[in-house]
C-alpha cells in the first residue's frame, strides 16, 4: 500500500467508536472530540400568528458545532451546511461570462433552419468613373467580391455601348440595369457557372438592337425583356370578342358620369354651323375675342403644355410644362384665339347628333353585332383628331382598326360648308394644311362610311372616348374606355395621359414626333392593345347586365 500523507490526521474520525479500519486516515486522539464547522445562516420563514402557540423551532443563527450527543437533535434541524445563501458575494456578482442564469447556454440554443446566404445590391453606388459598385457581405457571397465586381465591370460597359442614343437623358440606366443585370446571373448560378453565365448576358447584350428610347424594347435587364416579349406576344394573339369585352362596357350611369352625349338634344340641329363674327372665349389665354379666320385672326400668347404643381427651393408653385413659367408670367408661344365647346346643345347646333344605326335583322340571327348578312363588327377601336375652326373644334381625320389591330378606315373629313379653319393643331393633331387639302368627304358622307363597319350593337373601344365620339356627333351606347379601366389616381374628372398608359404598361412609345403631332391609327391601336392587356392581367369587373341601344 502507499504511504499516508497525514492530510486528515486532524480531523477526528467520524466512526471512533465503531472504526475498525487498521490505518485509519482520521485521527483517533481524544483532544480532537469537535468537528470544526463554519456556521451558515439560513433564512427561515417566519411563524404566522397561528403558530405562536406551538413549540418554537431552530433560527437561522443555530449553531452546527453542537456535541456528538446532540448529534440526533441536530439532524431535525433547518441548517443546511452545504450551499451559500443567495446573498454570497460570489453568487450575486452572477456566472463568470456575463450571461444571464434565467437563459440556457448558448450551444444549447436551438437556431433557425441554415439557409444558403444571399448577397443583394444595397444601392447603385458608383466610382469616378460610372461603373456600379457592388455594396455585398463578402461572408454572404458564394462568388468571391472581386470576381462579381469585375464582372459588374463587363456588364455595365456593355449596357453603355448599348444605350448610347438614350444615356444623355437617362444617365443612371446603364449602371442601375447593370447591377440587376448581375444579380439576376448571380441568383440563378453557381460558384461554378458563375463567369460563363455572365459571359452569355454580354453576348446576349451584343445582339440587342441599341434602343433611341427608354421605352425601347432592348431596354432592361434579361428577365426583363423577355417577360416584356412574351407580353406583347400575349397581347397580340388576343382577339377580342363581345362576350370579352361585355363586362368592360360602360353603363348610362357611368357614361353621363365621364361626359358622354347618351341621347340627342332637343332642337333641329346643324342651324348654326359656326361663329365667325361673334365674340366667344378663347381657349388659350380665356380672353373675350371675335371669332375670324385663319388670315384675319388676332394673335394670342398662350402655353400650349399644361400646368401641374412642382416645388421649387422648397416652395411649391405651379408651372408649365411647355416652358416651365408659372401662369403669372407671358405664354411661351404665339398663335390665334380659338374656342371650344363641350355642351352636347352647343355641339348640336353645329353639326346634328345622330345614333349609330341598328343591326340589320334580315337573314336571321348570326354574330354580336347584327345578322350574317349585316357587315358590321363586333369590336372596333377608334381614334379622331381635332383642329379649331370657326365653329368650334372639330373633326379632321378619322381612324377605326378591327378586335386584331388591323386598319380598317382611315380618312381625312371636309370641313362644312361655311367652315374654315383657324389652327390646324398640329402639335397635337399632326394635321397640315396639305391632309386637310386632300379630304374629299365630309362629316355626313364619313358616318355613313362608317356604318359598313359599326352598328348600334358593336363595341367601341377609345381612350377618353366621349370626345370623340362627341366630334363625330355620335350617339353610342356600348363603349370601352381605356381612361375608365386605367383610371387617375386623383379620379374622375382626371384622367390619365394614353402615352404614359402605353409606356407603363405596354412598354411602347407613342405620340414621340413631337411637333409632327400624333397618329391616330397609332392611338387607335394602342388603345386596343391596352384593352387587351387589361383582360389578361387586369382586375376581373362584375359582369354587367345586357343593355339594348335605342
Amino acid at each position: 500500500m502507499f504511504p499516508t500523507l497525514g492530510l486528515f490526521q486532524t480531523l477526528p474520525c467520524p466512526d471512533r467508536p465503531r472504526c475498525t479500519r487498521l490505518n485509519c486516515i482520521f485521527s483517533h486522539n481524544p483532544d480532537h472530540a469537535q468537528i470544526p464547522v463554519t456556521p451558515v445562516p439560513v433564512d427561515v420563514p417566519k411563524p404566522s400568528a397561528s403558530d405562536s402557540t406551538a413549540p418554537s423551532k431552530p433560527t437561522a443563527s443555530t449553531s452546527l458545532s453542537s456535541k456528538p450527543s446532540t448529534s440526533a437533535a441536530a439532524a431535525t434541524s433547518t441548517s443546511i451546511p452545504a450551499k451559500r445563501p443567495i446573498s454570497s458575494p460570489l453568487r450575486a456578482a452572477g456566472p463568470s461570462n456575463g450571461t444571464s442564469t434565467s437563459e440556457p447556454p448558448t450551444k444549447l440554443q436551438r437556431t433557425g433552419t441554415p439557409r444558403r446566404p444571399v448577397a443583394v445590391p444595397s444601392g447603385p453606388q458608383t466610382t469616378s468613373n460610372g461603373v456600379p459598385v457592388l455594396r455585398v457581405s463578402a461572408a454572404q457571397s458564394q462568388v468571391p467580391v472581386p470576381v462579381r465586381q469585375a464582372m459588374l465591370k463587363t456588364l455595365y460597359d456593355h449596357f453603355v455601348i448599348l444605350y448610347e442614343k438614350i444615356l444623355p437623358a437617362n444617365p443612371t440606366l446603364a449602371a442601375e440595369h447593370a447591377l440587376k443585370q448581375e444579380e439576376e446571373v448571380y441568383s440563378k448560378s453557381t460558384k461554378l457557372t458563375y463567369r460563363n453565365a455572365v459571359i452569355s448576358s454580354v453576348a446576349a447584350l451584343k445582339r440587342r438592337p441599341k434602343p433611341d428610347s427608354a421605352a425601347h424594347e432592348s431596354v432592361g435587364t434579361e428577365s426583363e425583356v423577355r417577360a416584356r416579349e412574351e407580353m406583347r406576344k400575349k397581347v397580340a394573339a388576343l382577339r377580342l370578342t363581345a362576350e370579352q369585352l361585355e363586362p368592360y362596357v360602360l353603363s348610362i350611369d357611368e357614361m353621363k358620369k365621364w361626359g358622354y352625349a347618351v341621347e340627342v338634344p332637343p332642337g333641329p340641329g346643324g342651324d348654326k354651323p359656326h361663329e365667325e363674327g361673334s365674340v366667344m372665349t378663347c381657349e388659350r389665354c380665356n380672353q373675350k375675342f371675335m371669332v375670324k379666320r385663319l388670315e384675319h385672326a388676332d394673335e394670342c400668347r398662350y402655353h400650349w403644355g399644361k400646368p401641374f404643381s412642382t416645388k421649387v427651393n422648397g416652395e411649391k408653385r405651379r408651372v408649365y410644362t411647355c416652358c416651365s413659367r408659372t401662369p403669372d408670367e407671358e405664354g411661351c408661344q404665339t398663335g390665334p384665339h380659338v374656342f371650344y365647346e363641350t355642351d352636347p346643345e352647343d355641339l348640336h347646333r353645329r353639326h346634328a347628333f345622330t345614333h349609330t344605326r341598328p343591326p340589320s335583322d334580315s337573314g336571321g340571327g348570326g354574330s354580336e353585332a347584327g345578322s350574317d348578312s349585316d357587315t358590321a363588327l363586333d369590336v372596333v377601336a377608334l381614334d379622331c383628331e381635332m383642329i379649331y375652326t370657326t365653329g368650334g373644334m372639330r373633326v379632321a381625320r378619322v381612324s377605326v382598326v378591327d378586335s386584331a389591330g388591323k386598319e380598317i378606315f382611315d380618312e381625312y373629313v371636309r370641313m362644312d360648308e361655311g367652315v374654315e379653319v383657324i389652327d390646324y393643331n398640329t402639335r397635337f393633331s399632326g394635321i397640315t394644311p396639305e391632309h386637310l387639302a386632300r379630304a374629299l368627304l365630309p362629316l355626313s358622307s364619313i358616318r355613313r362610311s362608317m356604318d359598313a363597319f359599326i352598328n348600334a350593337r358593336t363595341i367601341i373601344i377609345g381612350h377618353a372616348l366621349e370626345n370623340d365620339l362627341k366630334t363625330l356627333r355620335m350617339i353610342h351606347h356600348r363603349c370601352v374606355d381605356t381612361a375608365v379601366l386605367f383610371p387617375h389616381t386623383a379620379g374622375p374628372p382626371y384622367k390619365r395621359a394614353l402615352r404614359a398608359l402605353a409606356k407603363e404598361y405596354l412598354g411602347q412609345t407613342i405620340q414621340s414626333a413631337g411637333a409632327a403631332g400624333h397618329s391616330s391609327v397609332e392611338d387607335s391601336i394602342a388603345t386596343l392593345d391596352l384593352v387587351r392587356w387589361h383582360v389578361l392581367n387586369g382586375p376581373k369587373p362584375k359582369p354587367k347586365p345586357a343593355t339594348t341601344a335605342s
